[in-house]
């Protein structure tokens, strides 16, 4: 048996996400091809590379070998890119981090986009709130992410999302065809906490209104059934009407505040060749 890359790649996996299950899912195979892998690994090496129990980590000699393994798993990929680019098809796996909002609202259309023109690129989501996908990117946990209102330049604009009142669709102003936040001021008003908060103040200073929530909530699924369940009004993303239910509505509200939704690679090295591909399907630059 001989060493092979699909073995450092699990051994890998299993240190980054702390686990084998959830290495699995991150190189997208099953647990135990995973630990199939590793364990051959440590056959052809004859040592073992990880203490199991628990938190997998790193033994002696697995500690040592880590960085190699980075080495040779980076240096065949930049060669599978090379043929790639040689024969003009991106091909890959790209890692793509965006806001719940956007996973649900703008993400399955450019998902199907991207496998019809695309067909050797796997796109894998991951969800994270605003400041999380900006911080995976910087890191070099994601290949691309769908950034909001990034303050460098590049990339490609996706959307412009306008800022709207939820309320209820039994609220006295459900129907209206605009409003302002001042005529919600005798509503309890819920905020959502996961990244966008500061658009949330904006639409309440060009308002004049108290910026003075009654809850503030993190996850969305939680802030639509307190708003269903007539516990307060809330202010959201327009793209949210995708993950509407029944008795919930969206007005578009006249302080007219948005945000900037851009696809974009890191800032601080080269693009995955595929990631380029994808931002040229998208189209019109972001800046």
């Amino acid at each position: 048996m001989s060493l092979n890359p699909s073995q450092l790649r699990a051994f890998l996996a299993v240190l980054d996400s702390g686990g084998f299950g959830a290495g699995a899912d991150s190189i997208g195979v099953s647990q135990s091809a995973v630990s199939h892998s590793v364990a051959a690994l440590e056959r052809v090496l004859g040592h073992p590379v990880l203490v199991r129990g628990g938190t997998p980590r790193p033994t002696a000699f697995g500690a040592a070998l880590v960085e190699h393994a980075r080495a040779a798993v980076s240096a065949m990929a930049a060669i599978t890119d090379l043929a790639a680019q040689h024969s003009g098809q991106p091909t890959g796996v790209v890692r793509l981090g965006a806001p719940p909002s956007v996973c649900q609202g703008l993400l399955p259309d450019l998902l199907e986009r991207w496998r019809l023109a695309l067909p050797r690129v796997e796109v894998r989501v991951f969800e994270g709130e605003d400041d999380e996908v900006s911080d995976w990117l910087a890191g070099g946990s994601l290949e691309a992410a769908v950034l909001v209102d990034p303050k460098r330049t590049g990339g490609v604009l996706v959307g412009a999302d306008s800022f709207q009142a939820l309320l209820r669709a039994d609220h006295p102003l459900a129907e209206v065809a605009e409003l302002g936040l001042a005529e919600l001021a005798d509503d309890p008003f819920l905020l959502s906490v996961g990244g966008c908060e500061r658009h949330i103040r904006r639409v309440h200073r060009r308002a004049k209104v108290e910026f003075a929530p009654t809850h503030r909530v993190r996850e969305l699924g939680t802030l639509l059934a307190m708003v269903r369940s007539g516990v307060g009004v809330s202010v959201v993303p327009g793209l949210v009407a995708a993950m509407l239910e029944p008795g919930l509505v969206l007005v578009p509200l006249r302080e007219g505040v948005s945000r900037r939704l851009v696809f974009t690679g890191p800032a601080d090295r080269a693009w995955h060749p595929a990631v380029t591909a994808m931002a040229a399907e998208i189209g019109s630059p972001g800046e």
